[in-house]
């Protein structure tokens, strides 16, 4: 199953960012002659109620979809990864003052969280990667920071220290590599978890503003008309499916592959 996810994933990111240099249909087009039409030979996902190629929205779409689910998974991963090494590491009143910063953010459901932040500023692809790191490392940090005792335990790392070797080499060269397995889970996890934030945000129309296209925009205007164009909603809803079951299927992999110690 995780192959078929893999080759899955890759042929949504793949597609998303090349057809549109092979299909060439404008996802701003508009056609007063072509409303809401059924898919067919010639719009193989049907158009909207401005007579739009939904094809070439839901490519558009799944561009600004996927910058903002990568890039902000990257960035909380990474964050999440300094300060949960950090914490682990040095310990103390450090370890104390993150931990204190970790359970604050986690009191507040993230997506309530998410709202609270969208509503004070106007959403855009920047905004929306800036809101969903700031509210998505905090889980990375805590799994790093557990890791992180744990490798501080170990014999040499006991004897690196003595031998007085720098902090900073002994993390970069001796933490990262041993967390880097569990970095790679909790990233997959973020991007599933960012890309359903940003359609979940989009879809209460607090997310990307027109013109920009997101798969949770269309999804958005698909509501108002499903009983009459299935279409609208159900092509964006599979696409966010897939890519959420492809990355789950993946971060699945790589916790099997972690508890069996074939990482490491």
């Amino acid at each position: 199953m995780y192959r078929f996810s893999f080759f899955l994933l890759g042929f949504i990111v793949i597609g998303v960012f090349c057809i549109p240099f092979i299909y060439t249909v404008s996802p701003y087009d508009l056609n007063p002659e072509k409303i809401l039409l059924a898919p067919s030979l010639e719009h193989i996902m049907g158009t909207d109620r401005l007579g739009r190629d939904l094809f070439a929205r839901i490519l558009n779409g799944g561009q600004t979809s996927l910058i903002i689910g990568f890039l902000s998974a990257a960035i909380a991963s990474f964050i999440g990864l300094i300060v949960g090494i950090s914490a682990g590491y040095f310990r103390g009143n450090y370890d104390k003052t993150i931990t204190v910063i970790i359970d604050l953010f986690l009191t507040f459901p993230t997506f309530f969280l998410l709202l609270a932040l969208v509503s004070y500023m106007e959403a855009s692809i920047t905004i929306l990667i800036i809101v969903l790191f700031i509210t998505g490392w905090m889980t990375m940090a805590r799994m790093i920071r557990s890791e992180s005792f744990a490798i501080a335990q170990k014999p040499f790392i006991k004897i690196l220290s003595l031998a007085n070797m720098s902090k900073r080499k002994i993390i970069l060269k001796y933490f990262t590599p041993l967390l880097a397995p569990i970095f790679l889970i909790s990233f997959t996890f973020g991007v599933g978890g960012a890309i359903l934030a940003e359609s979940g945000l989009s879809f209460l129309g607090l997310g990307v503003n027109p013109p920009q296209i997101s798969w949770g925009s269309l999804l958005s205007e698909g509501k108002e008309v499903i009983e009459i164009s299935w279409w609208m909603s159900f092509f964006p809803g599979f696409f966010i499916f897939l890519i959420t079951f492809s990355l789950m299927q993946m971060a699945d992999f790589f916790q099997q592959k972690v508890n069996n110690k074939e990482l490491y």
